[in-house]
């Protein structure tokens, strides 16, 4: 019998951190970055930071978790295992922020994908000016990529110049500018709410605008594309990826997702992040399953 030394080392997915609020319907929330990032070869690790009371059609209500408690969850699993990525959802709370960001500072080498969750597609607020501003003074200066959609970019990186101006909004290269100074290395501004032909998502990085990806605009109304494109980055980016092949393949990802999204009930469509195990109506499951 061989010794243990002469055995190869066991196998390990990457682990990927992920605080986020829950969501019932399995449609956003924890459970959407848990069940993408199984999806792309990853072993999911989970942070509550909120409860939400919600259905497919909106969120009835949202409590926030104990700061302590969400700083217990983390530092019993990073004391425990080996982290390859963060990915930061719903936080709930400016205390919640706080001791999040206090937490990661602590590994600065961990790739870091924060989704600024601050509404939900019906209009429902998840994040008062308060904790817009601690995301942006206390996580941005962590963050490797941001995903915004476009009104999320708007609103994180208005300024009191933007006020004056009555109803002008500023364009998205200067959103982005604006959130790579507050501190993101790379941000993605997503162009599902915009008034184009084609959904249009936008990377740009310290030096500007790095890649354009237009995407089919799928009708229907989707709940939790956003999740599952911030833990589809983080899922390539704890695999090894580099960021621009790590957005590109997340979006594909997402994509067919949202394709092959169903309406549970009588809100929004579900992304369906395990597409690619369904197969074809009436094929036999094979190779070209979900492609």
């Amino acid at each position: 019998m061989a010794s243990s030394s002469s055995s190869p080392p066991p196998y390990l997915p990457p682990l990927v951190l992920t605080f986020a609020a829950t969501d019932p319907t399995g449609g956003a929330g924890i459970q959407a970055d848990i069940l993408t990032l199984s999806s792309m070869g990853c072993h999911a690790l989970a942070v509550v930071t909120a409860i939400t009371v919600q259905d497919t059609s909106g969120v009835e209500g949202i409590l926030p978790m104990d700061p302590d408690w969400v700083a217990d969850q983390a530092r019993s699993l990073l004391e425990d295992v080996p982290v390859a990525a963060f990915k930061l959802g719903m936080l709930g709370s400016v205390e919640n922020i706080a001791v999040i960001a206090e937490i990661v500072a602590d590994y600065p080498d961990i790739p870091l994908i924060l989704d600024p969750v601050l509404a939900s597609g019906r209009g429902d607020q998840f994040a008062d000016e308060e904790m817009v501003s601690a995301m942006i003074e206390l996580l941005l200066p962590e963050t490797t990529i941001l995903t915004p959609n476009s009104l999320e970019a708007r609103r994180l990186a208005q300024n009191d110049e933007d006020d004056d101006n009555g109803d002008a909004r500023p364009g998205l290269d200067v959103c982005a500018l604006r959130l790579i100074e507050f501190g993101a290395e790379y941000v993605l501004i997503t162009g599902t709410h915009e008034n184009t032909a084609q959904v249009e998502n936008l990377l740009y990085g310290p030096q500007g605008l790095i890649r354009t990806d237009k995407w089919e605009r799928l009708p229907g109304s989707y709940h939790g594309s956003g999740c599952t494109l911030a833990s589809a980055i983080t899922a390539s980016l704890a695999g090894g990826a580099d960021i621009e092949a790590a957005v590109q393949e997340a979006q594909e990802y997402t994509w067919q997702a949202l394709a092959a999204g169903f309406r549970p009930g009588m809100g929004q469509h579900i992304p369906d992040r395990l597409f690619w195990a369904r197969g074809e109506e009436g094929d036999d499951g094979g190779d070209d399953a979900g492609k």
